[in-house]
């Protein structure tokens, strides 16, 4: 690992590109800390203090603690992830999307084009809703907005739709010229920040004896474990021979060769966790708002550390991993592609027979994959709940990062492998995830 580092500074073009990665990321967190005129900064953190465990705090794991400092990069990238999962989304609803998708690059084009337009929408909603929403918040009898004027909310909007478009472009350039996707490196860098300030606070928790020396190596163990598990299943994945008929092409035969149809472990990446704990929040959050008893006690019984909690949980992962694994991979368009180049699977006849069975086997390990990501998302609770460990480890966030982290290495090792320098592994190559 380290000899892979030291020969990553030797390629000049690679340096170049760490060098600006870094130096948009260093952007990205300047602007974090970049408020927005207008806020009372005490009675806006006595509110997040309050609404932690609701919908706000999921936004503002996002944003990196932006949302909590209001700053100009309040919104995140949030407005664009979900701009991207809608347009993916009615990809399966509308032939004119579904053309788009299959045109290749310039489809592709006019699709991303399509989700600036719908992050910039999002993102004046978003805005408009939030405005509206703290000029009429009050924390402690002291209002959150200073003058709730028809100028801030208008200040307001377009601060906060600008740093969304700038953090969206931030991402675009650091994609093109940098090492790694842009925005998952943003959303990266916005946990990651975080990870010092935990670190912290363990060990002024074991200094104080509120946390026991054991049991915080048992976290250390605990925590290597698991991320070495994660790496093992996010790089998991099921291959389905091909075989490919020879053809007489004029002079020349093509065809005959044995390939293979990989298929991921998870294929839905973090999205089932993402749409599961924004459902799961919604109650917590009207519990907030509307004070009717029956909004009272789902809050309560759909609280995090609840049998029902995690419960529901588990079930909407696993329901949204077969969902969103069923929008981005259809067995029935790999069948007739395999058939148009003359490749089958020893055993299986080409068209439906060869969809069918892709299909079998894409639902089994598509349930291997949920219930991996039910116990990750759930192991916080568990920690929390049982051990009372101080912090949270897992869920959403151990997702992100170990998956970018496999992302931007296996980018850099493919720098370094295409320029005959030794990579990261000596065993292998790191695949990086798709879809």
């Amino acid at each position: 690992m380290l000899s892979g580092f030291q020969n990553a500074s030797r390629i000049p073009e690679l340096r170049k590109r760490l060098l600006f990665t870094l130096a948009m990321l260093a952007v990205y967190r300047l602007g974090v800390h970049v408020p927005t005129p207008g806020i009372d900064r005490q009675a806006l953190a006595a509110f997040f203090e309050q609404y932690k465990g609701t919908i706000f705090g999921l936004f503002n794991l996002f944003s990196g603690g932006a949302l909590e400092q209001f700053s100009v990069f309040s919104l995140g990238i949030m407005p664009y992830i979900s701009a991207s999962i809608i347009l993916q989304l009615l990809t399966v609803v509308f032939p004119y999307l579904e053309r788009l998708s299959k045109e290749g690059e310039a489809g592709r084009r006019k699709i991303t084009q399509y989700t600036r337009y719908g992050t910039i929408v999002l993102a004046v909603i978003q805005g408009t809703m939030i405005s509206l929403g703290l000029a009429g918040t009050q924390t402690g009898g002291q209002p959150i907005v200073l003058h709730a004027d028809l100028s801030f909310h208008i200040m307001t909007v377009i601060t906060l739709a600008s740093g969304t478009a700038f953090i969206m472009w931030l991402g675009e350039q650091i994609t093109e010229r940098g090492v790694g996707n842009g925005i998952s490196l943003i959303i990266f860098a916005g946990i990651v920040a975080r990870l010092p300030s935990a670190i912290t606070t363990t060990f002024q928790f074991i200094r104080e004896g509120e946390l026991n020396v054991l049991v915080a190596l048992f976290m250390l163990v605990l925590i290597v474990a698991v991320v070495g598990a994660i790496i093992f299943v996010e790089r998991g994945q099921r291959r389905i021979p091909v075989q490919y008929a020879k053809r007489v092409v004029g002079r020349k035969m093509y065809g005959g060769q044995s390939s293979h149809l990989p298929l991921k472990v998870n294929t839905a990446n973090v999205i089932p966790v993402i749409f599961a704990s924004s459902i799961l929040i919604f109650p917590a959050t009207m519990a907030q708002f509307a004070q009717y008893p029956w909004v009272q006690t789902a809050a309560t019984y759909l609280s995090p550390g609840q049998w029902l909690h995690d419960l529901v949980f588990a079930l909407l992962i696993i329901f949204f991993a077969f969902f969103y694994t069923a929008v981005v991979f259809n067995p029935t368009d790999v069948a007739e592609n395999m058939k148009k180049f003359g490749g089958y699977i020893p055993g299986i006849r080409p068209g439906q027979k060869t969809a069918d069975y892709i299909e079998r086997v894409l639902s089994r390990i598509t349930l291997s994959g949920a219930i991996y990501l039910c116990i990750v998302a759930l192991l916080p609770t568990i920690l929390v709940s049982q051990f009372n460990v101080p912090f949270y480890f897992g869920g959403t966030a151990l997702l992100i990062v170990v998956g970018v982290a496999l992302d931007t290495v296996a980018q850099m090792e493919s720098h370094l492998i295409t320029r005959n320098y030794e990579g990261f592994m000596k065993r292998g190559r790191l695949r990086g995830r798709r879809g």
